[in-house]
């Protein structure tokens, strides 16, 4: 039963980074704005958003295949890939979100150390769009971190505990000091 539960979470949570991950994608490869002093400003003019929209798409395509293999009986022996991919995702995740984010700040603050100016003054709308999508990126990663702590509890829980050296099978081994 807790297993069956477990399964529901799980693809429960793979189904909701479907939708995140492309509205985050289509929220920034849409997000344009020009302005008539300072020329136009695009998510292709700066690396992290790129990072950002090649993230979300491989994040969204991992989770819809996992969800179509995970139907498959025979691929519930493959706990190990899942969670390794799932490690990845997240991972992916966690390292464009925060690219994108930083370049939010930098926009919407600027960097006066160093002379930047913020520029969210000028792009408003494009600093707005970038910002909902750096936040519905958050709640893709929520998701992976959820799935990647269950997916670890599932590998892991297969697996005996480990021995204490020297303790095998009729050792005599006082409880509290190790064999060298």
């Amino acid at each position: 039963m807790a297993t069956a539960r477990f399964k529901v979470l799980e693809m429960a949570l793979r189904a909701c980074v479907v939708p995140l991950a492309v509205a985050s994608l289509w929220e920034m490869a849409t997000n344009k704005q020009a302005d008539d002093t300072y020329g136009e400003i695009s998510f292709s003019n700066l690396s992290g958003f790129k990072y950002l929209v090649f993230a979300n798409a491989i994040t969204a395509a991992y989770s819809v295949a996992s969800i179509l293999l995970s139907s498959i009986k025979s691929f519930a022996r493959y706990d190990w890939l899942i969670f390794l991919l799932d490690q990845a995702a997240a991972y992916l995740l966690v390292t464009s979100c925060s690219a994108a984010a930083e370049l939010v700040y930098l926009a919407r603050e600027g960097d006066k150390e160093v002379s930047w100016g913020e520029v969210c003054s000028y792009f408003g709308r494009f600093c707005g769009r970038a910002t909902v999508s750096v936040a519905l990126q958050g709640a893709a990663l929520l998701c992976f971190v959820v799935l990647s702590l269950g997916s670890a509890f599932r590998v892991f829980s297969k697996c005996d505990a480990p021995c204490r050296p020297g303790a095998a099978a009729g050792s005599k081994q006082p409880e509290g000091q190790f064999a060298y």
